[in-house]
């Protein structure tokens, strides 16, 4: 029953980790929110002591079963590996470990967390990696099935589906997480879980513990015929079945070798060494299970509804005339959401999962393109502004990079200052009334003044006042000039309360 248990439990994790990213709804979060929490480089970073020593625990009892159940970009590696097993059977061969490489990977790994290179450990992390996936990959595809489904309930006259705009945040981003998907595939097709053990440095770190866990797969040296299909099904090729032997550092517990082996050789069970011990006691029962299929019908997610989601126009003249796209400004300081406290906190913190850009019902969050925070999320308001009554990027977070805030906390939170530009200003520009982002400025920061005191009957101008404004990018998203926004939101390096 092992395999049949992990491949239930992986499928749970994955459909729900992997709804998360896809939904742009909110639905998702209310059920799965919790997944992502579960990840241990994001416990580590977000102090989450609980979820720590839980996966310690388990670890140190079941083995590297985390690998397995609870990491989404381990599921997927399985997802190809099955994938390639049916293109051909018995397809694997012990090898033994290349503790060099993984170590020094790990080495570097921590280096660059210490150091500050955001960039390195946002690469190696292996949540990060399937985020970055899901995110620039996978949610265009299901954006675009959604809005098949809302073409279609449009012409019932039904609002059960919505029209999701689909549009490139980061072509880095989109990019990087191709060849990380490419690299994936041709390991795990041709090795199963290469990049586990060699690469993933939670892996590596897992395995310290893993080898000396309480229940490990080990042989029956009475049983075994040393057929070496053990071997040739292991994805982690661990098992050495010329010496009975299974590496418990790199064993992710699948119960594979459990299956394949036809005489009951292999066993699930406690053990007191590092690798394995030969077992003499005798097979009391043997359960034979069938072969199982595994598939993920992911496409399943596209029958969510977008109750939770909220309207957005973006024809302001009713579609009588084509509106040029804003461009967006340089910032000397980069926007990042409120509840991150500061950059440094932000660039410490985040692993790049992009989870909070998937989540982001504003369309306000997307990948930086700055190389030392890639693939982190910044601010921007070409497409809408950040609604002081949202919370979601707070809410997603799991690596403490962006702290849980209140509606009520948000709304005081001052994330940046608004700067006007005189030379974009449409009353100046072309002689006509605006105050656009007087009107629509949700503290009231935003007052409209005579460009000349001595001519009340002039053009008037929008006046800052930067103690009240939080830098939400209402007043630039909303401004009508274009390509560039007369007004704009400069960031602060560190967040503070207004």
């Amino acid at each position: 029953m092992l395999r049949k248990i992990r491949i239930a439990l992986a499928t749970v994790m994955m459909i729900g980790i992997t709804w998360l990213f896809l939904d742009f709804t909110g639905t998702a979060h209310q059920w799965f929110s919790w997944m992502p929490k579960l990840q241990l480089l994001e416990a580590l970073l977000a102090g989450s002591i609980i979820v720590i020593v839980l996966l310690t625990v388990l670890t140190f009892v079941l083995g590297r079963m985390y690998c397995s159940v609870i990491c989404p970009l381990g599921i997927l590696q399985d997802i190809f590996g099955w994938l390639g097993k049916k293109a051909k059977k018995n397809r694997y061969t012990y090898s033994k470990a290349l503790s060099a490489l993984r170590y020094g990977v790990l080495v570097v790994f921590l280096a660059a967390h210490v150091a500050g290179l955001a960039v390195l450990v946002q690469l190696l992390a292996p949540y990060s990696a399937f985020g970055r996936i899901a995110t620039n990959l996978l949610q265009p595809v299901y954006q675009a099935g959604n809005n098949v489904l809302a073409a279609i309930a449009e012409h019932y006259d039904s609002y059960a589906f919505y029209h999701s705009d689909i549009w490139l945040r980061s072509a880095a981003s989109l990019v990087i997480a191709a060849v990380t998907l490419i690299i994936l595939v041709v390991f795990a097709w041709r090795n199963g879980r290469t990049w586990c053990n060699t690469i993933c440095p939670v892996g590596t770190i897992l395995s310290f513990i893993s080898r000396y866990s309480l229940l490990k797969v080990h042989f029956d040296t009475e049983k075994c015929k040393n057929c070496s299909l053990c071997s040739k099904n292991c994805k982690a090729a661990c098992i050495d079945y010329k010496t009975h032997t299974v590496d418990a550092s790199r064993c992710v517990v699948c119960g594979d070798c459990i299956e394949s082996c036809k005489f009951g050789a292999l066993k699930y069970t406690r053990g007191t060494s590092k690798t394995s011990t030969t077992s003499t006691t005798k097979d009391t029962s043997t359960t034979s299970i069938d072969p199982s299929k595994r598939s993920f019908l992911l496409s399943s997610a596209l029958l969510t509804t977008a109750a939770l989601a909220q309207d957005k126009d973006k024809i302001m003249d009713g579609g009588l005339a084509d509106i040029e796209d804003k461009v967006a400004p340089e910032r000397q300081t980069p926007l990042v959401p409120p509840g991150s406290l500061s950059l440094k906190n932000m660039e410490h913190n985040c692993t790049g999962c992009q989870l909070c850009i998937s989540e982001c019902p504003n369309q306000v969050l997307r990948p930086s393109g700055d190389l030392f925070h890639l693939m982190q999320p910044v601010m921007s308001y070409e497409r809408g502004y950040c609604r002081p009554e949202c919370n979601r990027c707070s809410e997603v977070c799991p690596a403490g990079a962006i702290k849980p805030l209140k509606h009520e906390d948000k709304a005081s939170t001052q994330i940046g200052h608004a700067v006007w530009i005189k030379k974009n200003c449409i009353p100046l520009t072309d002689g006509v009334e605006c105050g656009n982002c007087a009107r629509h400025c949700p503290t009231g920061a935003i007052e409209m003044v005579p460009n000349n005191p001595n001519d009340e009957e002039g053009a008037y101008v929008p006046a800052v006042n930067e103690a009240r404004c939080i830098g939400c990018g209402a007043c630039e998203y909303l401004c009508p000039a274009r390509p560039f926004s007369a007004i704009y939101v400069e960031g602060h390096e560190v967040h503070k309360e207004v």
